[in-house]
């Protein structure tokens, strides 16, 4: 009864999109299929952000979009028009609720609220151990992170790209519901690379994030403090009530995450290393990866296989090495690239779609000093 042959474990973005690619794909119609969480998935935890061309898969979910972008540093402000790009933000529930709802009514994916407690992988199956239950599968796709993952060794720094944010009302009209601050860097760094991050949804309610990238953590009033005295100061707004608050902490490291699978269980999402290491995005990363992965398991080939390192991650490996040895001047590097570039060239080269001539042109944009040091570290 609690036999299956592939196991899923976490419903979050990774393991929606993979238990929906099983879902629609005729190969797996006579496949059992477990998708394992601790939660149900009914609370508005998270949102999710890209940018896109156009409509995409996620279009019939995409809660809001925008058109225009606010960069503000040390010594820039610029608002601009991104066409023919828009942002987009998907709320958590929307998308829960769009994925587990055709999961519910499939006939071969079961979906169970439990918490994993361990793991035992044997040449033919892993035992999957939970706070009720215990299930056998053939091949466990892990969406479950943990730092301890990246923090093992020493080759490649580990940074954290953590934020807390409010989703707030205000009695007044003070948004432009037309502009996400992309980055406001104006606020203290206090030693880190920190800023606020807006996403309007009317002119009166927004999500407002503090975002830092950095090793540790902050203690938690801080976040609010900080947060508070911005939107006091920004927003010349006091009286607001606050709807929603979220609380992440995405890794940012180069670390290949493939010396983490098996022979039966493989990582994926951010588990498995598919969050950009140099912004944290991770829902088009994750879906631009599902259908790869989908062709590895019907070849029933290995994880291994999924390509994760390129100019790209190496671009990004450099950037982190940046951060790591002088964090408080992180603004400097994005005030330089938004100074020089249209935000359109700086979303195709985030998207990995440069030339190599294009790369030079962005690479060009940077601070030139701390990036040759980093090389050279990397090669001496």
């Amino acid at each position: 009864m609690n036999e299956y042959d592939y196991i899923i474990i976490g419903a979050g973005a990774s393991g929606l999109l993979l238990a929906d690619a099983m879902l629609n794909d005729s190969f797996f119609d006579q496949k059992k299929i477990l998708l394992l969480d601790k939660d149900a998935k009914d609370v508005n935890d998270r949102t999710w952000c890209f940018w896109e061309e156009g409509d995409g898969q996620f279009e019939a979910i995409v809660h809001k979009k925008w058109k225009s972008i606010h960069f503000q540093g040390k010594d820039i402000i610029k608002r601009t028009d991104i066409n023919p790009y828009a942002y987009k933000m998907i709320r958590g529930l929307d998308f829960y609720n769009h994925y587990l709802g055709q999961i519910k009514e499939s006939a071969n994916i079961t979906f169970i609220q439990e918490a994993l407690i361990d793991l035992e992988e044997t040449d033919t199956e892993v035992k999957v151990k939970t706070t009720d239950n215990t299930y056998s599968g053939k091949y466990i796709f892990n969406s479950l992170f943990d730092y301890k993952m990246a923090t093992g060794q020493n080759k490649y720094p580990v940074l954290q790209q953590h934020f807390v944010g409010w989703v707030i009302k205000t009695d007044k009209p003070v948004f432009n519901s037309n502009e996400v601050t992309y980055m406001d860097f104006s606020i203290p760094q206090k030693g880190n690379t920190r800023f606020m991050y807006v996403l309007p949804y009317s002119d009166n309610t927004a999500l407002i994030e503090y975002t830092l990238f950095s090793e540790h953590l902050l203690p938690k009033n801080e976040y609010d403090e900080t947060l508070k005295k911005y939107i006091a100061e920004r927003f010349k707004c006091d009286a607001y009530e606050i709807i929603e608050t979220e609380f992440g902490s995405i890794p940012m490291t180069a670390y290949d995450f493939k010396e983490q699978h098996t022979n039966r269980v493989s990582y994926i999402g951010t588990a498995g290393g598919w969050a950009k290491p140099s912004t944290g995005y991770t829902l088009m990363s994750t879906a631009k990866k599902i259908p790869k992965l989908v062709a590895l398991i019907k070849q029933d080939k290995s994880l291994q296989k999924l390509k994760l390192k390129g100019k790209f991650w190496f671009y990004d490996m450099l950037f982190l090495d940046v951060l790591h040895n002088d964090n408080a001047n992180g603004h400097t590097i994005f005030e330089s690239i938004f100074k020089s570039l249209k935000p359109q060239m700086v979303f195709k080269f985030l998207d990995e779609k440069t030339s190599l001539k294009e790369d030079i042109v962005y690479i060009n944009s940077c601070p030139k000093a701390p990036f040759i040091k980093a090389l050279f570290r990397r090669i001496f």
